[in-house]
């Protein structure tokens, strides 16, 4: 179909609000969105973080070119970090997919209907370098039919310099966005029906604009006369260290979701070193035992790293004590790979059998750490905000103030309201309610 798009979106909230940021520029320029089948321009929002996601958007390129390669009127465009997360990795991409249109960069995306007029007039194989950092949130995003969570970005880069992370090389050093244009950003989507507003960056604890830090920032997009929850991204575990104040007033506001992203990556200090992550394991855990004990229903997430170059046995009993201590709500488990470019990719590798065992054993920990966990949760009565049918007919999914998920019973109205339940029934996952 002439004049039209598909956008496919691998990685994180980052991505997802860069999509949404070429979805509206095509939109405002005329451009429909339709089907993969059916779509003039494939854009692929690529993603660099993990080996299995490369390996994953890898095959669906090469998909894309033998379905595609000899056509005239379907055209692949490659956005997002994996062409630059290595010198050599544009070289990689064109030689899987080497009938693409265009490959552009993360700063250049508000440049997608010019690249796309170009490829009308017969352009091809398009490489297109950003010339300098921008604001994304001066591009007032539109929420695509039906959907109902908005997306902030409000920093593009990172102050760390981790030894496994191949993501420094695509976003580049740390550039925070004007306040100003976040906070209408929120506006502009929730004037168009969002309901739930992610706040996203590569660490969001690092955003200071001028004098206005993180918790103005928040405590602004809170104070706006809309009913809505608000979820904060994730935090380098020093901010508790140096901003536990700022922490407080964030989980105090009556808007934020009560959910802390602190992606901790190992329990032993030795393994935290050769990662270059800049803390003490046991001042983080002092922190975290803070924020429980004035936030008792707040849940926690985390990231661990399992099979870090160098991680002993010992090293990750250290790790599985940190999960047995903290019970988080939510564990993401990554098994090591190396990533190009990165100073991990050195180093000594533990076998790939012995990471997978390990990655095992502390899935089972956090399994098994998961069926008392919501116990406090029964017969808690409150309001949940209504996202999307659920798993069963006449079955609600939700979310309440503290992002669990909650399953309401013998529902069958409007979606995106905010109703008052009460849970009958919890299991590690999930909070089953009904209406009251």
């Amino acid at each position: 179909m002439e004049n039209s798009f598909y956008i496919e979106t691998y990685g994180c909230t980052m991505n997802k609000a860069d999509s949404r940021i070429m979805f509206t520029l095509l939109k405002e320029s005329n451009y429909v969105e339709t089907s993969i089948e059916n779509a003039e321009f494939i854009i692929v929002n690529t993603c660099g973080v993990k080996q299995q996601t490369e390996n994953k958007i890898k095959q669906r390129l090469k998909e894309l070119h033998l379905k595609h390669a000899k056509s005239n009127d379907r055209y692949v465009i490659i956005a997002g970090c994996l062409p630059h997360i290595s010198k050599n990795y544009i070289d990689v991409i064109k030689n899987i997919i080497p009938s693409f249109a265009a490959i552009i960069d993360l700063d250049n995306i508000d440049e997608i209907v010019d690249v796309i007029e170009k490829i009308k007039k017969g352009e091809r194989n398009l490489i297109l370098f950003s010339r300098e950092l921008i604001d994304k949130s001066r591009f007032l995003i539109d929420l695509p039919l039906g959907k109902m969570t908005g997306y902030l970005t409000i920093s593009e880069g990172c102050e760390g310099n981790c030894t496994y992370c191949c993501v420094k090389n695509a976003r580049k050093s740390l550039y925070t966005y004007n306040p100003e244009t976040i906070i209408n950003n929120a506006k502009h989507q929730l004037n168009q029906g969002a309901k739930q507003l992610f706040l996203t960056s590569q660490d969001c604890s690092t955003y200071q604009h001028g004098n206005f830090n993180l918790a103005d920032l928040i405590q602004s997009i809170n104070d706006l006369p809309y009913e809505f929850f608000l979820r904060m991204g994730m935090v380098n575990p020093k901010f508790l260290i140096n901003e536990m104040d700022q922490l407080n007033a964030i989980f105090s506001l009556e808007k934020v979701y009560k959910l802390l992203h602190v992606p901790v990556q190992s329990g032993s200090n030795k393994v935290l070193q050769m990662m270059n992550r800049d803390y003490d394991i046991r001042v983080i855990k002092n922190k975290l035992q803070s924020i429980k004990d004035k936030f008792p229903t707040l849940s926690i997430s985390t990231d661990i790293i399992c099979g870090f170059p160098g991680e002993s046995e010992e090293d990750f009993g250290e790790t599985m004590d940190f999960i047995r201590w903290l019970r988080p709500d939510i564990l993401n488990i990554s098994k090591f790979t190396a990533r190009p470019g990165t100073k991990a990719k050195l180093m000594k590798q533990v076998d790939s059998r012995e990471i997978k065992e390990r990655s095992i054993r502390l899935s089972r920990l956090f399994r098994d750490s998961l069926r008392d966990i919501n116990k406090h949760w029964e017969n808690w009565q409150g309001k949940i905000l209504l996202l999307h049918e659920g798993d069963k007919q006449y079955q609600a999914f939700g979310r309440n103030f503290a992002y669990k998920n909650v399953f309401l019973d013998k529902f069958n109205g409007a979606y995106g309201n905010f109703v008052k339940v009460k849970v009958y029934k919890v299991d590690g996952f999930n909070l089953y309610a009904q209406l009251l």
